[in-house]
């Protein structure tokens, strides 16, 4: 599957969309960009609108963040890499939120990128190690009050392919796996710190100390 992703890249800047593109083709097995464009339109129509994964920048052609965009590619079950100049963290958490699968900085390098590309085809999270250092130096004093069972949960589903996995790994169901996540997410969000996506849970768990970047 991986031999065949492929990806649309968004970004009002040609140099970027070219250096993408040269980075993802030149990995192996090279990922093929099936469009770029400076519009967030190239992702919704031609090639574009079935590529595996969207590439955005935040910014184009203005100063407003592209929020919007990103929430409605999510809503339409896109899977999204953020990739912006901006390297603030509450940026980078808004955009987990929204259900990003990854928040990049353009600082990053050519296998940060190519590594969030293809984790983000599994549909899978990505912290690169600039933004899980920003996460954790600010630890929140918080915190929903985890069991030690939803700890374990959590850990585990961070570092393993899918739900069933993880109940294979504890013991438990699937059905079971499912009733924490639900229990923790409903934690994070009575406290104002909601968490609705993987990739959001990952950068609370960050914040909170439960993992480190070294842990997924």
């Amino acid at each position: 599957m991986e031999a065949q992703l492929t990806a649309v890249v968004v970004d009002d800047h040609p140099a970027v969309r070219a250096g993408v593109a040269y980075w993802l083709g030149a990995g192996t097995p090279p990922i093929t960009v099936a469009a770029s464009g400076e519009d967030v339109r190239v992702a919704w129509i031609g090639d574009g609108a079935t590529a595996d994964v969207v590439i955005l920048d935040l910014h184009l052609g203005g100063p407003t963040p592209a929020l919007g965009d990103l929430r409605r590619l999510v809503e339409a079950g896109r899977r999204v890499v953020v990739y912006s100049m901006r390297a603030d963290d509450e940026t980078a958490l808004t955009c987990l939120e929204l259900g990003a699968l990854c928040y990049l900085t353009k600082a990053e390098g050519e296998e940060h990128l190519v590594e969030a590309t293809r984790a983000a085809g599994r549909g899978d999270p990505y912290t690169p190690p600039s933004l899980a250092g920003a996460l954790a130096g600010d630890r929140s004093d918080h915190r929903p009050a985890l069991s030690a069972r939803e700890t374990e949960v959590l850990v585990e589903w961070f570092q393993s392919e899918s739900k069933d996995f993880v109940a294979q790994r504890l013991g438990i169901t699937a059905s079971t796996v499912n009733s924490h996540l639900e229990r923790i997410r409903v934690k994070y969000a009575q406290i104002g710190r909601e968490a609705p996506t993987k990739a959001a849970l990952v950068a609370r768990a960050i914040q909170d100390g439960l993992i480190g970047v070294e842990d997924l």
